[in-house]
């Protein structure tokens, strides 16, 4: 079996996050950057079943340089090799095109089976692993909370749904699976790992290469920290001093009165 693992590299949630110059893009300096949250659940559970069926794990990431390093982090884990595909092109993608130009690297690499974090910590969307299902004609299942391989071409899994329900679902291999955040404990890199991780491979690949239309469906207009509009006010002191505050709110600033 070979396993593929969708992994993005983000800013960590407590990093000092400034808007650049162009007021269209953050500042890097500064910035811790990380594996996203999400996905490190979904490199547990590929790790997992690498354990239980003797499967290939294979590690992909789209972005900047930097991004190599959580393909690293994730070989230290015990994945057996790495694909990155560098964002050469100078322009920020929306999930469309950026679920295209993983469906054409992925399409000829074969995998039984894609597995994606629920969303990134950045942008939020959620909708990588099933727009991926289906450009390459694959199952799907988002939210998954347990996975179990059946057979050679069949793997059912668990999916949350609303009010504490759960369902039960078989799917066909090859497919692409979105991992709920919580399914597993996600390990940590041993030293072993480590040491281990800088004799395996990483096949690098250039998005301008990939002879893909890139249709520009949105365009960011301006980006910007929210500004704080409102206050707390805490009344205190003598009851008729409190009253007539009060009245005041309600009348002047309030104007329902």
């Amino acid at each position: 079996m070979k396993i593929c693992v969708l992994v993005k590299q983000v800013p960590d949630k407590d990093s000092n996050i400034k808007i650049g110059t162009d007021g269209l893009s953050i500042n890097p300096q500064d910035l811790n950057l990380i594996t996203n949250e999400s996905d490190n659940y979904a490199i547990e559970e590929a790790l997992l079943l690498k354990e239980k069926h003797n499967a290939e794990v294979v590690i992909c990431s789209f972005g900047q340089e930097s991004s190599i390093q959580v393909i690293k982090d994730a070989l230290s884990k015990g994945a057996d090799k790495g694909l990155f595909i560098e964002n050469d092109l100078n322009d920020d993608l929306d999930i469309l095109n950026i679920s295209k130009i993983f469906s054409k690297i992925l399409e000829s690499e074969k995998f039984d089976l894609i597995l994606s974090g629920l969303q990134s910590d950045d942008i939020g969307n959620g909708q990588l692993g099933v727009l991926i299902a289906e450009h390459l004609k694959m199952s799907h299942a988002s939210l998954v909370m347990e996975t179990i391989i059946e057979n050679t071409d069949k793997i059912k899994v668990k999916r949350e749904l609303e009010n504490g329900w759960f369902q039960w679902a078989s799917l066909n291999l090859p497919a692409s699976i979105t991992i709920q955040s919580g399914i597993n404990k996600p390990r940590y890199a041993s030293l072993r790992g480590i040491m281990m991780m800088k004799r395996k491979t990483i096949d690098i690949k250039k998005a301008s290469d990939l002879n893909i239309e890139i249709n520009k469906n949105l365009s960011l207009k301006s980006l910007y920290i929210p500004k704080q509009t409102k206050k707390i006010e805490k009344i205190e002191g003598a009851t008729d001093d409190v009253v007539n505050r009060i009245y005041n709110i309600l009348k002047e600033d309030l104007q329902i009165i």
